[in-house]
């Protein structure tokens, strides 16, 4: 309860500062001047909640991000094994992919508005290609880190490809896959809300650039938080995903610094009680019996 009572209070502080600092039009080096207050944000947060096109808006992007991550996550987990696993699949993919994943997602766009004959479906070609690439080449990386130990195990008890895959590969390789579907999916949101604002027809991002154009930056920051809660929102709950698939997993306790956990004294245990050696006995013998 403490960790929450103070996450919750670094919010509040932060809310705080940024209505002392516009309410009182501080320029110093930054203006703040420029800004709008969180009571203006709050307002114009409650009008756009009260509409429809804010629900409109939310929907169209969030059909966006999981139709483009759920791509991603089945074609980049499907790549990077493939990648790891073969040899020829590495030849023939590894060197294209690795032209392709410098490029930015959102340098895509204009391939996108060419190549598909819909923005709808652009924008989702871009958020995939955002998601694809971290998740390809973290699950890549997780494969090729393990024991090769485990595959023999289950190869010696009469195991085939597909029950190595199953059983080895993909369970040993699910903390590397999770870390990758994290970064897609935060990247994912980057990249969608910019699409938005370049091409999209509805949309959170949509909606924050017209905001702009016409000098509504309550608006402006009201889509600004809007993306900050769903991506928190998303990152979270991929997070838990990978939680709950990776429960056999042992977990570390945090453990604050300067502080060491309290060890519990155990009385000693007494030594077993070796018998007297009778006079006219060998002493090694009467070890062995006492063994026996």
């Amino acid at each position: 309860m403490t960790r929450y009572a103070l996450r919750v209070a670094s919010v509040a502080a932060a809310l705080g500062l940024w209505q002392l600092l516009t309410g009182l039009d501080v320029d110093l080096w930054l203006r703040f001047s420029q800004f709008p207050t969180v009571a203006d944000v709050a307002r114009a947060f409650a009008d756009r909640l009260a509409g429809d096109d804010y629900w409109t808006d939310l929907t169209d992007s969030l059909t966006r991000i999981v139709t483009g991550f759920l791509l991603a996550a089945v074609l980049g987990v499907a790549t990077g094994v493939l990648v790891a696993r073969s040899r020829l699949a590495e030849d023939l993919l590894g060197p294209v992919l690795e032209v392709v994943r410098p490029v930015p997602a959102i340098a895509l766009v204009p391939v996108a508005i060419l190549l598909f004959p819909s923005n709808e479906q652009g924008i989702v070609f871009i958020t995939f290609t955002a998601a694809f690439f971290p998740v390809t080449v973290s699950t890549r990386h997780a494969v090729r880190a393990l024991s090769p130990g485990w595959e023999e195990a289950v190869r010696t008890m009469g195991g085939g490809r597909w029950r190595v895959l199953g059983s080895v590969v993909l369970p040993g390789a699910l903390p590397g896959i999770f870390s990758g579907l994290s970064v897609g999916i935060g990247v994912s949101w980057i990249c969608v809300i910019s699409a938005e604002m370049v091409s999209g027809q509805y949309g959170v991002g949509y909606r924050t650039w017209q905001d702009y154009t016409v000098v509504d930056y309550p608006g402006v920051f009201v889509g600004m938080v809007t993306i900050g809660v769903l991506g928190w929102a998303t990152s979270t709950a991929v997070e838990l995903l990978g939680r709950r698939l990776t429960r056999w997993l042992p977990r570390t306790s945090y453990v604050p610094a300067g502080r060491t956990r309290p060890v519990s004294a155990r009385p000693a245990a007494p030594a077993p009680a070796v018998p007297a050696v009778p006079a006219g006995h060998d002493p090694e013998e009467a070890r062995h019996e006492h063994l026996v």
